[in-house]
């Protein structure tokens, strides 16, 4: 899967993944989805992002847990 607006500049945010060569991490992006606010909301707090931002940054989060084994507890 091939990924427009996210980047990964060793030298910039510690070599994180952020959102079009910005200095707003994915992580960031992802954790306000989880927060449960809307991508308006995000975009009110970071208004340098648009819509496609947030949704790729969702998309980008989703691969990288895909390409991993992700230790979980096991259910009861």
């Amino acid at each position: 899967m091939t990924f427009e607006r996210i980047t990964v500049h060793p030298d910039r945010m510690g070599g994180a993944p952020t959102i079009r060569g910005m200095r707003i991490p994915v992580a960031t992006v992802v954790a306000m989805v989880a927060d449960g606010m809307t991508a308006d909301e995000i975009i009110d707090d970071l208004p340098d992002l648009v819509v496609e931002d947030v949704a790729e940054a969702l998309r980008y989060a989703a691969e990288a847990v895909r390409e991993r084994e992700l230790p979980l507890r096991p259910s009861a």
